[in-house]
């Protein structure tokens, strides 16, 4: 007997910026006078691949464009030469590692580590971690360290990982756990030390048997560098490169995000396609009718005409506020430079309402406010029971019973963009048709591809990031006097 899945959808994400022009700062004329400079920062944004690959670069330029068809061509080699492919290789040692221990552990900072947290929170249960074993699918726990110099934070995980929660010895599986260490150099110190902090631990966990600590370790590096020199030394049997040309903050659909994504039961083929997808509709989209530049064209009107240099990215799902943060990286990091660039700040709707949303209705007009919106829930609605039983409408929401929790948000969602219209407060929309693997992937992409973009329509370099630099290198003058 024959089974027929049905097959996942793949809806596209839609961007919505009327509301943007109903305040009157910016107007669609004004948007479609900009559409012959968009066009060419979309070629230039392309351009750039082959400019790379070329070695046409500036003097002194650094260029970091290889992100762009990254997707395509791992899906590309994983359909023709499936076993010889980047992406076999590392959902292969995505499943050896989840077989073999209950936790991983995850060391790297900025974009190194922040797109992985948003792919986990995004498309993993939200309380994974919580669940027994057998609850998530057999797949193991996921805990980040590495991102900052915390002593008591590092010191509570390293009580989590010295008590399992089965109680049971180093030989019992939900006592064990794996490193993954992420970073292209090695030479960055919070996640160095947090590096050589955990494998000395994880070496007392296995008995100092260095066989097993090869095994449990897998580093995503550059093909050379400090922790490249530290896995050759280890003998780790899994090493991941990433790719020349990939910054960090643009590395998410490398093994960086990819490998503890599909250690965790992501489905990183449907990531990559959606990134794909997303791709395609950058390249061919008419300006009009392309997310990407839309986006752009609305965002660097606001700022030069609206004076609105606050972005604020309002995520109306609890599950999407890491891919805010790491979007707020990505943004500082690739235009915050030339003493220009917007600020960007994440909220997460309704939760932040009752902190930032009375600055945001009646503060200073400096702010363009872009809500994620998502239109249906993965799981079963929540509807409002009845009390009756033990109460007597104290809380005064018997005509509220039957409600389900998806509408009471929208109606927050419409409420809210109501107010903002009344007072000309701009906002505009994107909408995920459902927080799933392939919507996640279509939005990532297009905020990486946005951001270039960007960088290109105003002359600011989009790749490097040299005031990051700056402080390592005043830091680490403080510590080698």
């Amino acid at each position: 007997m024959s089974v027929i899945r049905p097959k996942p959808p793949e809806d596209p994400i839609q961007y919505d910026p009327s509301a943007v022009f109903a305040t009157g700062g910016i107007s669609r004329e004004g948007l479609a006078s900009l559409s012959p400079r968009l066009d060419q920062a979309r070629q230039e944004t392309l351009t750039d691949i082959d400019r790379f690959r070329t070695g046409k670069t500036r003097p002194g330029e650094v260029l970091d464009p290889a992100f762009i068809d990254l997707p395509d061509r791992l899906l590309a080699d994983y359909n023709t030469q499936r076993p010889e492919s980047e992406l076999f290789a590392i959902l292969s040692t995505a499943r050896r590692i989840r077989e073999a221990v209950d936790r991983v552990v995850v060391l790297g900072i900025g974009g190194s580590y922040m797109g992985t947290r948003a792919l986990f929170e995004a498309c993993c249960h939200p309380f994974h971690n919580e669940l027994p074993r057998g609850e998530r699918g057999g797949r193991p726990r996921l805990s980040f360290e590495g991102f900052n110099i915390d002593n008591d934070a590092a010191q509570g995980l390293l009580d989590l990982l010295a008590v399992p929660a089965s109680g049971g010895g180093p030989d019992d599986l939900l006592a064990r756990w794996a490193l993954l260490i992420v970073s292209k150099s090695g030479g960055t110190l919070e996640t160095a030390v947090a590096t050589r902090l955990f494998l000395a631990t994880l070496f007392e966990a296995v008995g100092r048997d260095r066989g097993r600590l090869a095994e449990l370790v897998v580093p995503v590096t550059g093909k050379s560098g400090r922790l490249a020199a530290l896995a050759g030394a280890i003998g780790c049997p899994d090493v991941f490169d990433i790719p020349d040309g990939v910054g960090g903050r643009f590395s998410v659909f490398t093994a960086v995000g990819l490998l503890p994504a599909a250690i965790v039961g992501i489905d990183v083929v449907r990531l990559l396609e959606g990134a794909a997808a997303m791709n395609r509709r950058f390249r061919e989209a008419p300006v009009a009718e392309n997310p990407v530049l839309q986006y752009v064209g609305v965002c660097h009107l606001a700022e030069a005409e609206m004076g609105a240099t606050i972005r604020i990215l309002s995520t109306w799902s609890s599950r999407l506020e890491a891919v805010g943060l790491w979007y707020d990286q990505l943004l500082s990091e690739s235009l915050g430079k030339g003493e220009q660039g917007a600020t960007p700040l994440t909220t997460v709707t309704t939760r932040d309402l009752h902190s930032r949303g009375q600055q945001h209705q009646e503060g200073r007009r400096d702010k363009l406010i872009t809500n994620l919106l998502v239109g249906e829930p993965r799981r079963d609605p929540i509807r409002l029971p009845s009390i009756g039983g033990f109460a007597a409408n104290q809380d005064a929401l018997d005509d509220l019973v039957g409600r389900a929790w998806p509408d009471m948000l929208a109606a927050a969602a419409a409420g809210t963009n109501e107010a903002y219209a009344a007072d000309r407060r701009p906002t505009a929309d994107i909408t995920l048709p459902r927080i799933d693997e392939h919507t996640v992937g279509q939005l990532l992409q297009m905020l990486m591809l946005a951001t270039v973009a960007e960088g290109r329509l105003v002359g600011t370099n989009p790749y490097g990031q040299p005031g990051v630099e700056a402080y390592k290198q005043c830091m680490m003058r403080r510590l080698r006097p």
